[in-house]
């Protein structure tokens, strides 16, 4: 276990991580512990009821929102590695989870969390886990190891490379490829596949360099990759959030 040890001395104690890590922690902690309760009220069972105040029902991305700028503010003004600094990064992690599990209610005003439009907010949680956990075990595109050190040269070279680098997250995000272009942002070979690949037909990219020939290809392509990935990721989606609610559950 001597790897753990290097690893903890140095991605987090000395990286300054710790408030992060404990942020992260929070933060899935959280929203598997939301879910586990939204399901039950949903089901009818344990001691768990849905929230009213004044005949209004109150969401807990409410709360969730109050603690995300609570933490923050803290963050701000703590002395850094201070109590007070790794108290903020749970409570961060807390709001966080709690305003991005409604993160489909936020977006489109409306109560869609057990439809099959509120399964966005399973897809934003889950991607903002995954960079949120890559930041905190040390994944990095803008952290060198002895780049204080280095020759002036090398510190242009480095430069260089993360410019090229975000230019591509940039080109990634632009071909409609979001989650490819927030993982790659800390994973460079995902970018790099998601720049050189066709853009996703509807995408900013497609719609302003495409022609009609290499726009029809890119929608096959897409078509092809969705017949493909749509059911596992549906089923992850179902997993994690629960079986959205079909139009006539919701009439009977």
């Amino acid at each position: 276990m001597r790897w753990l040890q290097t690893w903890w001395n140095v991605e987090v104690v000395d990286g300054y991580k710790g408030p992060l890590l404990l942020s992260f922690a929070a933060f899935v902690i959280t929203f598997g512990v939301v879910r586990v309760i939204t399901r039950l009220i949903r089901a009818g069972r344990g001691p768990f009821k849905n929230v009213s105040a004044g005949g209004v029902h109150m969401h807990h991305s409410t709360p969730g929102l109050l603690l995300l700028i609570v933490g923050a503010f803290v963050a701000l003004g703590s002395p850094p590695l201070s109590a007070w600094t790794y108290s903020s990064g749970i409570v961060v992690g807390v709001g966080s989870a709690l305003v991005l599990d409604e993160f489909a209610m936020i977006f489109r005003l409306q109560d869609v969390y057990w439809s099959q439009e509120g399964q966005l907010s399973v897809n934003v949680v889950t991607i903002a886990a995954a960079c949120v956990g890559l930041a905190a075990v040390g994944v990095s595109p803008v952290y060198v190891g002895g780049l204080a050190q280095a020759a002036a040269v090398a510190r242009w070279i480095v430069l260089v490379v993360l410019m090229v680098h975000l230019v591509l997250v940039a080109g990634t995000a632009l071909k409609g490829k979001y989650p490819m272009a927030l993982i790659g942002f800390f994973l460079p070979p995902v970018v790099w596949i998601g720049a050189i690949r066709l853009a996703r037909p509807t995408s900013p990219w497609a719609r302003h360099r495409y022609d009609d020939d290499k726009r029809a290809a890119a929608a096959r392509r897409a078509a092809k990759f969705d017949q493909r990935w749509t059911p596992t990721r549906r089923r992850w989606d179902d997993m994690v959030g629960g079986t959205p609610t079909t139009d006539k559950q919701q009439a009977s």
